[in-house]
């Protein structure tokens, strides 16, 4: 089985930055594409940014420019450093990686738990 912790959320002033950090453990054989998503009040779960196994991001036009995803492979460890936070930033943020448990198994999709960042005005 595949456990995906999340850390680093908080409560934060406009302006202010927070670094996430998604582990991932148990059975990995590899990580494909990791990624954060985000769900604010209300609303829909909405991709954030996601890394691939190359290395190559993407983000959503709404953090370009404040926010950076990275991953430390050795580690199984993705990042979101996450600067010059609004208020509309305020969401529950959710890991997710592509990861295969073994050398012939498919890819399966995980979840983190959640972490709630909040944005004060």
């Amino acid at each position: 089985q595949v456990q995906l912790v999340e850390s680093g959320g908080g409560l934060v002033q406009a302006g202010g930055s927070l670094r996430l950090s998604c582990a991932a453990s148990g059975s990995i054989f590899s990580i494909n594409a990791m990624g954060w998503f985000r769900q604010p009040p209300g609303k829909q779960r909405e991709l954030v940014a996601y890394i691939t196994s190359g290395d190559n991001t993407n983000y959503a036009d709404f953090v370009k420019g404040r926010f950076t995803i990275s991953r430390d492979n050795a580690k199984n460890t993705v990042y979101l450093q996450m600067n010059s936070l609004k208020p509309e930033d305020t969401a529950v943020y959710y890991c997710n990686a592509v990861i295969k448990g073994s050398r012939s198994s498919t890819p399966n999709n995980y979840w983190g738990q959640g972490t709630q960042v909040t944005v004060s005005s």
